[in-house]
């Protein structure tokens, strides 16, 4: 199972109004195809941070809850305690939009065939929207994911289109690929490139890269770390850091 099988973090929190899973896969942006093993759970306790020109934003902490609820179904939600900290303003911390889904793989990988898989997202707009804390409106965000692994590496990637209604919103689609290894039974390193719509109407387009890992502490811990950047569009720079416990 690849790294991208987190999904967290609004995008929201990336300039206060984008949707939220364009981070799906922490510690990347990139997500997976793979699903929690058929009642098993994923629970993660993580922390996000985004730092733009004009602002500082994240989660602090955020927790995400994968079951797997039906062979090849896991299901999604995730809740999160947001902050925003405007150049020369108070900062606003609360509770975040909520992020709701249901992952299904439809396509097995084989020797010469990748997996794929659907992964519906819903951002309830729990947060509040006037303290920068959430969206103001429900988003759905519809992606296809897809992977292929050979030996100690794997790759994976596709994207998916943004429901973003509301004043000052706009659809919006996000694509990206990653490449990651297996260094070992407690490491893995990989990295990704990715491109975004920011999800406003006068809002900039955006291409970057992340780099991170996991380290396995055992079968049932595990650590999960990132820090990226975007290279065209609005200067923006993340880092992400989770405990990860399986079972």
């Amino acid at each position: 199972m690849g790294l991208g099988r987190v999904h967290w973090v609004s995008v929201l929190l990336l300039l206060g109004l984008a949707p939220a899973s364009v981070f799906a896969g922490p510690p990347f942006f990139t997500d997976d195809p793979v699903p929690v093993d058929y009642r098993h759970w994923e629970i993660y306790l993580a922390s996000q941070y985004i730092k733009t020109a004009l602002d500082r934003s994240g989660t602090a902490p955020h927790m995400e809850f994968n079951y797997g609820a039906y062979p090849n179904l896991q299901l999604h939600i995730q809740p999160a305690a947001a902050f925003d900290h405007p150049a020369g303003e108070p900062t606003a911390y609360g509770f975040g939009d909520t992020e709701f889904g249901a992952k299904y793989r439809f396509i097995q990988e084989t020797e010469c065939c990748p997996q794929f898989a659907v992964y519906p997202l819903i951002e309830a707009p729990t947060g509040d929207s006037d303290r920068s804390l959430g969206n103001g409106n429900a988003q759905v965000y519809i992606p296809l994911w897809i992977q292929k692994s050979w030996g100690p590496w794997t790759s994976y990637g596709g994207g998916g289109y943004w429901i973003n209604p509301g004043a000052g919103h706009r659809d919006g689609s996000f694509v990206g690929w990653l490449l990651q290894r297996d260094l070992s039974k407690a490491l893995t390193l990989g990295a990704e490139i990715f491109h975004r719509d920011i999800e406003t109407v006068d809002g900039p387009t955006g291409t970057g890269f992340t780099a991170g890992g996991q380290v396995n502490f055992g079968d049932h811990y595990h650590l999960l770390f990132s820090a990226g950047r975007d290279f065209s569009g609005p200067e923006t720079f993340t880092r992400y850091i989770a405990l990860q416990w399986t079972f």
